[in-house]
Order: C-alpha cells, then structure tokens, then sequence
C-alpha cells in the first residue's frame, strides 16, 4: 500500500510539474505602460528613447549595429502583467547599457525577439509567461538620433 501511494504521489508531481511548465502564455505590452512604471523612470535615461518597429521615428544620424536581449524573470508571486513589464523593463535597460557604451542615444527598430521568431508592432511588445518564468527578448538597432 505504501509503495501505491509513494508511486501515486510521484505521478502527480510529475504531471502537475510538466502542466505547469508548458504553461505560455503570449502577452502584448504596451512600450508606453512599461516606460510609465516609476522603476522605469527611476532607471532609464531620459535622454535615450527607444522607438518600436512602425512607429513614427526621426531619421537616424547614424546607426552603430544591432542589438538583442533575452531576459528572465522569475514568475513566482508576480501577476503575468507586471511580470511581463518588469522583464521588459529589463530588456531595455541592458539595451540602453549597451547603446550608450556604442555612442548610442536610443533604439529604433525595435521588435520583439522570443525564440529569434521577430514580432513587430508598432505599439506593444510580446511577453512570454510560464509557470515559473517569465521571459522577453528584444531586438534592435543602436542610434544616434538628434
């Protein structure tokens, strides 16, 4: 009886793990409720912009190169909204990071990047919730804009 369970128990761990992991849930955040967020206006630099593929850009004074993100975070205790912003968040900051060490003062172009399957939209970026993670990868070009 004893090994019943111990083999019952261990079934339903394994289903409930491999329920909740193939969990993926597709969410479209919108560019401008994550820059709302006060972490990001703590965070970002007010003089870097970020402009989605679509959107009404300037014209670049130069381009410095391509740039991709794939970040994480752990979805525990987190709504899938407010993850999915905090993960974007996320991106654009390692974004920024790296445009400003190229000369960069923004991106343009840019468009969602999960798994190297680009989405473009000229409002919204796509976010990916899990059971457990909660994840967004972001693609586009370093600038120089006036």
């Amino acid at each position: 009886m004893k090994n019943f369970f111990s083999s019952l128990v261990t079934i339903l761990l394994v289903l409930f793990a491999q329920a909740v992991q193939a969990r993926d849930t597709v969410l479209a955040i919108p560019l401008a409720d994550v820059l709302a967020m006060p972490e990001a206006k703590e965070k970002l630099d007010p003089n870097f912009h970020f402009f989605l593929a679509g959107a009404k850009t300037p014209k670049a004074l130069k381009e410095l190169g391509e740039g991709t993100t794939n970040q994480k975070t752990n979805g525990f205790g987190k709504s899938d909204d407010f993850g999915c912003r905090w993960v974007i968040l996320s991106a654009l900051l390692r974004l920024q990071e790296e445009g400003k060490r190229l000369g960069a003062n923004g991106v343009i172009n840019l468009v969602s990047f999960y798994k190297k399957n680009e989405t473009k939209s000229s409002e919204t970026l796509e976010c990916h919730a899990g059971g457990f993670v909660i994840g967004a990868a972001l693609k586009g070009h370093y600038a120089q804009l006036p």
